[in-house]
């Protein structure tokens, strides 16, 4: 049986404007994820991404470092329950 999880999470640091959103959606995508990323007020990144727990342990050590014209300077999560919600992963505008 599958470890499901969700998990939110706000990525800052120079994350706005540096290809973040697609990095995230691309990754996100490859690792058999859903949710979806978006840009927050402030300059920050918000992701809500469920799916296998080990999974989304990966796409977090992705958000750590984030695309190369990136700066991650913290990254914080939220852990709750699955909740099956997304069809697929999305960038949100």
């Amino acid at each position: 049986m599958a470890d499901l999880a969700s998990v939110q999470v706000i990525v800052y640091g120079h994350v706005q404007g540096v290809f973040f959103r697609a990095f995230v959606s691309t990754r996100a995508t490859q690792l058999g994820l859903t949710g979806y990323v978006r840009n927050l007020s402030g300059g920050t990144v918000g992701v809500n991404a469920e799916g296998e727990r080990k999974q989304l342990d990966q796409l977090i050590s992705y958000l750590k470092v984030g695309p190369p014209p990136a700066k991650v300077e913290k990254v914080a999560t939220n852990w709750s329950e699955y909740s099956g919600n997304y069809a697929g992963f999305k960038v949100r505008y």
